[in-house]
């Protein structure tokens, strides 16, 4: 989605950390980010620039249903009707992360990077996004392709992008 929704005649960077990088520093917002298949490699990539300190509050990396809940506040119940690897599951992890700690807009990553874990119903690959902010909270899914560290990678980049495009609607 946000790849695609540049306006004709906007400059953007190519690399998407340069790009939340500036989205954070224009706009002044804060973030904190909630990781599970991504093992903290969202929170490594926001802070890839001196300066971070400034917009990125924290982060949890939580695997364990256990750390989800406890440090997250996700209900057992949301977990079991709708299992760690879920739309209501990233929608409330960015929410929570973004109230615990106290940051303008909240990202979490949740999925499975294989190579084992897939079922038919949500195979190897399958990631579930959101970005919690002050208006909305958005989420998206995306199945990669490939081995576990380039679902890694794809999903680090596909949040960079979607805090990079919320970012970019909050000061329109």
């Amino acid at each position: 989605m946000p790849r695609h929704a540049r306006q004709k005649g906007t400059k953007s960077p190519a690399n998407p950390v340069q790009a939340a990088f500036q989205a954070l520093k224009r706009t002044g917002a804060t973030v904190a980010v909630a990781e599970s298949c991504t093992a903290g490699g969202l929170g490594w990539a926001l802070t890839t620039y001196p300066g971070s300190s400034l917009y990125f509050v924290g982060g949890v990396q939580v695997y364990a249903n256990t750390a989800k809940q406890e440090l997250l506040g996700i209900t057992a119940r949301a977990l079991r009707t709708h299992g760690a690897v879920s739309q209501a599951v990233a929608r409330a992890m960015a929410r929570n992360v973004r109230e615990r700690l106290h940051a303008d807009y909240g990202v979490a990553i949740t999925g499975i990077a294989g190579p084992g874990g897939g079922t038919a119903e949500k195979p190897v690959g399958l990631v579930w996004f959101a970005v919690a902010g002050p208006q909305r909270t958005i989420a998206q899914k995306q199945v990669f392709p490939g081995a576990r560290s380039a679902v890694r990678r794809g999903a680090v980049r596909v949040a960079l992008e979607l805090l990079t495009h919320e970012l970019r609607q909050s000061v329109r």
